[in-house]
């Protein structure tokens, strides 16, 4: 059971305003509102001169705001002692999750480097897990904008949801090898108008990140918690590391 409040019997599933429980009513409010107000995020979004991380905590907050009271503000001040994982990835620090959002952010400033490292970019978005849900249609829709500023789209409708997951798994756990640039490379297409983004963002299937369901909570004051994040904090370094070396086989700049 996901409970990082442990209050679920009292407020339902992350406090939601309807104190609901039901994980299969919980996934038809939150798809109904990403359709519902997607319209108001993605007018939002192209009104903006750069895309910040207050505007990707803003995004979330247009999307989710109805049902869950604390959309909008990111773990560090939600719930700043608490480790989630989903599997064997084990998220940011909540400390870090601005961090790591940014550095995303920072890479997606030039089209030329946006355009090589969409993976990276959406890897960095996801490891970083600002939210306690919503994280995958925010970071999509943001990532979406950003493609579109750089001058070309991604025709995720014809990703699939177990490869793409996939592909996103190992680009946390190893990032800076162009694991997901790579899987993402085959489904760059020419910039789409915002006008058709509607429908194709809606009708896309597994793209809610590596959140919703079968994600855990830990208590990160707990020593064994605490290693784990930083035997994968250390593995990232790392990673970066070998991939910054031509003789380890990573690419230059990574």
């Amino acid at each position: 059971m996901f409970d990082p409040f442990g209050d679920f019997e009292n407020a339902g599933y992350l406090r939601n305003v309807q104190q609901v429980k039901e994980p299969a009513i919980i996934k038809a409010i939150e798809h109904e509102l990403f359709r519902l107000n997607l319209p108001l995020a993605l007018k939002y979004l192209s009104s903006l001169k750069g895309v910040t991380y207050a505007d990707f905590l803003k995004t979330h907050s247009l999307l989710f705001s109805d049902f869950y009271p604390w959309a909008g503000k990111d773990r560090v001040d939600v719930a700043p002692l608490v480790a989630i994982s989903k599997g064997s990835v084990m998220f940011a620090h909540p400390a870090d999750a601005r961090r790591a959002v940014e550095l995303g952010l920072s890479l997606a400033h030039d089209a030329h480097s946006m355009r090589a490292k969409a993976g990276e970019i959406m890897g960095l978005f996801a490891y970083g897990h600002p939210f306690l849900d919503g994280n995958g249609r925010t970071m999509l829709l943001v990532h979406m904008e950003l493609c579109h500023r750089a001058g070309f789209s991604i025709r995720w409708a014809d990703s699939r949801k177990e490869d793409y997951l996939q592909a996103l798994s190992k680009e946390i756990d190893s990032p800076g090898r162009g694991v997901l640039d790579t899987y993402l490379a085959a489904f760059i297409d020419a910039r789409r108008e915002r006008e058709h983004w509607g429908e194709s963002v809606t009708s896309i299937q597994g793209l809610d990140g590596l959140d919703g369901g079968g994600q855990a909570n830990e208590n990160l004051a707990d020593p064994d918690v605490a290693e784990r994040y930083q035997q994968q904090e250390l593995r990232r370094v790392a990673s970066y590391r070998a991939a910054e070396l031509p003789e380890a086989g990573g690419k230059p700049g990574g």
